[in-house]
């Protein structure tokens, strides 16, 4: 029998690509013969840790090496010779569309991911629940005659990762942090959080991005004993390792609650903009460690805006820190009684 080759496409944001990760790793897990080479973006690229042997991870910078019209060109001839059988364009966006039109010239049968755009309108009107984003991933398999199960558990399912420290139990990860504000906790209300979780006996790791974002996270640590700031501190791939450390991390609709999916850690997520009604729910996460008000105005954006529409930003605001600590008490309380503490 003749190995067949996909090509999956989804060149960013982080928090998408670490989505695409369950689906792609369960589809090579099921059809050890098909050769899978993934393009994305060379920081991606990293969250693809213990890939399975028939994944091939291409890193592609547009900045540098595939700039303009002139590196399109280089990167479909790149492409061209890996020869695919079947192209799964997992971004669907104006850069992925000329791949799959070169593809599509030369027989190459292709499938792009339905991002549902024309049914945004009803979501915002009824609430009406989009399908994850990682059963259209999967989709989009079976339509290139590759039906798959989500067999994924987790990135260190077969491999332990080597922790930079051990962290102290009981040890809650947060992630205060996202793209947009209005997708954010407000930061007076997540220091409560955590000023209420560190007097009650919890050892609390803060994760977020290099620069302004550390040093803000260095401000809180110099006020809360018990709390400490892991921003900018170790590489990506340590970060989530310390993820799947963590007793439970509290995270918005950003990438570290997709990547602390990955790690397999049950994940308390704040939603405020957007609700798991838009399809970005964390892979495996249990709808009762979701926190959200499902105000009237519930979601007002699919990815996030710099500000509330309605000017009030009453879904995150009248979210009180009391609510926030007890999910988090009753997630840790409830897999520490059904599995193997993550400490010794």
């Amino acid at each position: 029998m003749v190995s067949k080759r996909m090509l999956i496409i989804r060149f960013s944001a982080l928090g998408d690509v670490a989505m695409t990760v369950p689906a792609i790793y369960s589809l090579a897990t099921r059809y050890p013969d098909l050769n899978i080479d993934v393009v994305t973006r060379p920081f991606f690229a990293r969250l693809f840790i213990n890939a399975p042997d028939n994944v091939n991870v291409i890193g592609v910078d547009f900045n540098k090496d595939y700039k303009g019209v002139g590196g399109t060109i280089r990167l479909l001839r790149r492409l061209g010779k890996l020869r695919p059988d079947y192209v799964a364009d997992l971004h669907n966006v104006l850069r992925s569309w000329i791949i799959d039109r070169y593809f599509c010239l030369r027989g190459v049968k292709v499938v792009m991911v339905d991002k549902m755009r024309g049914k945004r309108s009803e979501l915002f009107r009824t609430g009406q629940p989009q399908p994850s984003f990682i059963d259209r991933y999967a989709k989009v398999f079976a339509e290139l005659g590759y039906p798959v199960s989500l067999t994924f558990k987790s990135l260190y399912q077969n491999h332990s990762p080597a922790l930079p420290f051990e962290p102290k139990h009981p040890a809650i990860g947060v992630a205060p942090f996202a793209r947009y504000s209005n997708k954010t906790y407000p930061e007076s209300q997540m220091r409560e959080v955590i000023s209420k979780l560190t007097a009650g006996g919890y050892n609390v790791y803060l994760f977020g991005g290099r620069g302004a974002e550390a040093t803000r996270l260095k401000e809180w640590v110099a006020a809360t004993s018990g709390c400490t700031s892991l921003a900018g501190e170790y590489p990506l791939e340590d970060e989530i390792a310390l993820m799947g450390a963590m007793d439970a991390m509290v995270s918005m609709d950003s990438s570290n609650q997709h990547m602390a999916a990955l790690a397999g850690t049950h994940v308390i997520s704040i939603w405020g903009s957007t609700t798991p009604a838009c399809g970005f729910m964390g892979y495996g996460q249990e709808a009762g460690r979701v926190v959200c008000l499902n105000i009237e105005c519930q979601p007002c954006s699919v990815g996030g805006a710099p500000d509330c529409p309605k000017r009030h930003f009453d879904c995150m605001r009248k979210l009180a820190a009391d609510t926030i600590v007890e999910k988090i008490r009753q997630t840790v309380e409830a897999a520490s009684a059904t599995s193997v503490p993550k400490h010794s």
